[in-house]
């Protein structure tokens, strides 16, 4: 019996070893407990579910932009991608870029590139430059797997040391409840819940250069977040799974000029910028 659970022990090190990624731009390393497939199977039902009841816009030319810059940036994160030796993360993306009836401003990815924005951010992005700076950011989320290792720290804090022995064993309902847990799967909101202020400020920081690429201009973030900055938020930083506003502007002053190494090659491939209505009062959900 000893001999069994030393060499139990020993797989669950091996498999922890093997689930051990790295987040494409940053170098970060991540433990992934979750395959792709599982995460992209349990996406597609929930986002399924979120599009039975969200309302498509019916603004015919804000809602083709948002395909138009959404698809340039993910053509431009595919290349960066095949250029650095990841081209079989490709087959994990089925890039959608949907714009829904809200006046929220807001934006959310589910796990494969299933990206919506709400109308309610138009007012505040103004231009196709911030709005690829949300794009870029929601691409991020999916290109990061921020929602996969989720999933594997939510499992870790269900099952601490026995954690990759319950996914082994019961690997199909583990991986549902986690679902729910992390992206609303069943419930009735179906959305993605906030990140945590680490995956965010990734997202922000990938975001930059994945916008960059596709030949929008970065510095345009600051102005975007300050716009956003004026909608206000009552919930102080350390309670918060986003970063403060400040933390946020001030993170991304200091990444710009990386960014910028991209936009200066790219820059003259992006399309014309289109300019929307000034900002409008609204509720800040990001």
């Amino acid at each position: 019996m000893k001999k069994i659970s030393i060499l139990f022990n020993v797989m669950l090190i091996v498999a922890a070893l093997s689930s051990c990624s790295t987040v494409a731009v940053t170098g970060r390393k991540q433990l992934l407990l979750v395959s792709d497939s599982e995460v992209m199977s349990l996406s597609n039902q929930s986002f399924k579910q979120y599009m039975t009841t969200a309302k498509p816009s019916t603004d015919a030319m804000q809602t083709a932009m948002v395909a138009r810059v959404g698809r340039r940036i993910a053509n431009a994160v595919e290349n960066y991608l095949r250029a650095n030796g990841m081209s079989s993360e490709l087959q994990n993306y089925a890039w959608e870029f949907h714009l829904i009836q809200s006046k929220e401003a807001n934006a959310f990815c589910m796990p494969g590139g299933k990206i919506v924005v709400y109308e309610g951010l138009l007012p505040y992005t103004q231009t196709e430059d911030a709005l690829a700076i949300v794009l870029g950011h929601e691409v991020a989320h999916a290109v990061a797997k921020h929602s996969a290792e989720r999933m594997s720290h939510q499992l870790l804090a269900n099952y601490g040391a026995q954690a990759l022995g319950v996914l082994i064993t019961n690997k199909p309902s583990t991986t549902q409840t986690l679902a729910q847990q992390v992206y609303g799967l069943g419930a009735n909101y179906g959305v993605m819940l906030p990140y945590s202020r680490k995956n965010e400020s990734e997202a922000d920081h990938m975001g930059l250069i994945f916008a960059a690429m596709a030949g929008y201009n970065p510095e345009v973030a600051v102005s975007f977040w300050t716009r956003m900055a004026s909608i206000g938020s009552s919930t102080p930083e350390f309670f918060s799974d986003h970063p403060s506003d400040v933390t946020r502007i001030a993170q991304i002053k200091k990444e710009i000029p990386e960014a910028l190494k991209y936009y200066k090659t790219n820059s003259n491939t992006a399309p014309k910028k289109t300019f929307f209505f000034k900002p409008q009062s609204g509720r800040k959900n990001k």
